[in-house]
């Protein structure tokens, strides 16, 4: 599969993310608007997240990745910054 990767994706923070595989956080998208996309994770918590590169074009109920460390969220082949809101 190939990956793209937001500019707003910074070099270190993909070197923690390699360096701290465990780390990233499944789960589903239950919500998106304008400003801000909310994850039903499957440790059974919610996170609302700002994402500051591009949107990424991904329905309700699609499966995600979130590296709290990283800021990062992986969706639909794209990987970009995502913070919480």
């Amino acid at each position: 599969m190939s990956r793209t990767i937001s500019s707003t994706v910074h070099p270190i923070q993909r070197c923690m993310a390699a360096s701290n595989p465990s780390a990233w956080w499944d789960g589903l998208m239950v919500q998106a608007d304008r400003a801000t996309i909310t994850l039903a994770l499957l440790n059974d918590a919610t996170v609302k997240l700002r994402v500051a590169g591009p949107r990424v074009d991904i329905a309700v109920g699609e499966p995600v990745a979130y590296h709290p460390v990283a800021e990062l969220l992986s969706a639909s082949a794209i990987l970009t910054t995502a913070r919480v809101a």
